[in-house]
């Protein structure tokens, strides 16, 4: 086996993982279908987005929790600004985390919003870092010669 088809191999196998542990959904997949010659950096230039928008948006959730009076129709709304991000990309397990949170910002719960604020945290970070790897992966299999099949 050539180290291009390992490459495609090892590729394949990963983004499946990202699947079957709940990280990204069917929505990735579209979003996948929409990138082309033409634009061959789509995929990575809107998870760019996201992550710019879901780290600005996370540091607004901190903000509001941490004010005296905390005004939970702002919280709801950064909730769900999130939500709707990570829906449009796929990152299945920070929308779940969000819905957790809009529930507990309409019970007006602090102590449930700030657990979900932390896993929230949590599941951005993992996604993030998986996908990341995922794009390398793909720079490496490009640079080595390779396509990726959608």
């Amino acid at each position: 086996m050539d180290v291009v088809t390992q490459m495609q191999r090892q590729l394949l196998q990963y983004t499946s993982s990202l699947f079957k542990e709940g990280f990204l959904d069917d929505q990735f997949n579209q979003l996948q279908q929409l990138q082309d010659e033409s634009n061959p950096e789509f995929v990575v230039e809107v998870v760019t987005l996201f992550f710019e928008d879901a780290e600005r948006l996370l540091n607004e959730l901190s903000k509001s929790l941490e004010q005296e009076s905390i005004d939970f129709r702002r919280v709801d709304a950064h909730v769900h600004q999130l939500k709707g991000s990570s829906s449009s990309i796929g990152a299945q397990r920070v929308q779940r985390v969000c819905i957790a949170f809009k529930n507990f910002c309409e019970q007006q719960n602090v102590e449930g919003c700030l657990k979900s604020l932390q896993e929230i945290k949590q599941e951005y970070s993992l996604v993030k870092t998986k996908l990341e790897t995922l794009f390398k992966m793909e720079k490496q299999l490009f640079a080595a010669g390779g396509s990726v099949s959608r």
